[in-house]
């Protein structure tokens, strides 16, 4: 009995410690200081730069509008910019249910500048809450302040549309991992596009390449396949997709292609007579947007495809879908 007493005591006081540091953590964390003060002019200049980063290298679009599953690639939904309410959950491999926000003036007019910067390079809401890093805001935290300021520009200059959205919630553990991810953002100068590898390098990060086409492990990146694909996507009533290897193996990567062949695999989307095809039950999809990517500058690609092609070469075999039918 005396044993048993003991024990009981002991768990009792690790539940207790356990309550205590979930209770620190959710209380002091994400620790990423306030908001700054930051005042951003919307001049055309700065809303034209930050529409061409959000529709089409950080494609924040992608995220915050409505896409059309029944075609190739999920294209935008006509009128519902920055409408957000796209949902990224279980089905999806998540560990909770995340909706994104509603970022048109509608959704966001009562934030801040400095509210927005914070959210898009640490991930802390205008509250103080974390988000769940499926935006990659380490990466947006990397990026030049005057490229961050030119996307806060074009969000400003959104038509308003009035959406309500389901509030994201995580499941247990992540609720409470989810209050240590945020980190303070690094912001770096944007390179000359002169130095094409560094700007490549840039581009490359801004565009959260390596988010998808990296694997995870209980959602931490396997470093030994960096950029080297096999990310799995599961597509309920399609199947599941597999990112790409893209680093420079001859084999398995893109080592065997030309730039210029890089290039034309984008800008095939771009062509004013390419319309996404229809997609059914089991047909090969994609969460790649491509019809996004393909508006990006040739420069820009042509830097993309310098940085990638100076990255380790990784032997990596990628079956890119497997259909709903035959899991």
């Amino acid at each position: 009995m005396k044993i048993l007493k003991i024990l009981g005591i002991i768990i009792a006081g690790v539940i207790l410690l356990a309550l205590c540091g979930i209770a620190f953590i959710k209380t002091t964390l994400p620790d990423v200081g306030p908001a700054p003060e930051v005042s951003i002019a919307v001049t055309p200049e700065l809303v034209a730069r930050g529409a061409y980063l959000a529709n089409s290298v950080t494609v924040c679009m992608d995220c915050h509008s409505a896409r059309e599953w029944s075609k190739f690639s999920g294209p935008l939904k006509p009128n519902t910019l920055g409408q957000g309410g796209e949902i990224f959950n279980q089905d999806f491999g998540f560990r909770g249910s995340f909706t994104s926000k509603n970022i048109t003036p509608a959704g966001v007019g009562d934030w801040t500048d400095g509210e927005l910067y914070r959210l898009i390079t640490t991930g802390v809401t205008k509250d103080g809450n974390p988000i769940f890093p499926v935006m990659p805001y380490q990466r947006y935290g990397q990026m030049a302040d005057e490229d961050i300021y030119s996307i806060i520009a074009y969000i400003r200059s959104l038509a308003p549309i009035q959406n309500e959205v389901a509030p994201s919630e995580a499941d247990f553990p992540m609720n409470i991992i989810l209050h240590t991810i945020p980190k303070p953002g690094n912001p770096q100068p944007k390179p000359d596009k002169s130095d094409v590898l560094a700007y490549g390098a840039y581009m490359t990060s801004a565009a959260a390449c390596g988010d998808c086409h990296t694997p995870q492990d209980k959602g931490a990146p396997i470093m030994a396949l960096n950029y080297a694909g096999s990310f799995e996507f599961n597509m309920p009533g399609f199947g599941i997709v597999r990112s790409a290897n893209i680093t420079p193996d001859e084999k398995t990567g893109i080592g065997s292609w030309s730039e210029d062949f890089f290039v034309n695999r984008f800008k095939a989307y771009a062509d004013s007579s390419y319309v996404p095809h229809a997609v059914g039950e089991n047909d090969m999809q994609t969460v790649m947007p491509w019809l996004m990517y393909a508006t990006m500058e040739e420069e820009d690609l042509r830097a993309i495809y310098t940085y990638l092609r100076s990255l380790p070469a990784i032997e990596n075999k990628v079956v890119k879908f497997t259909p709903a039918s035959e899991l």
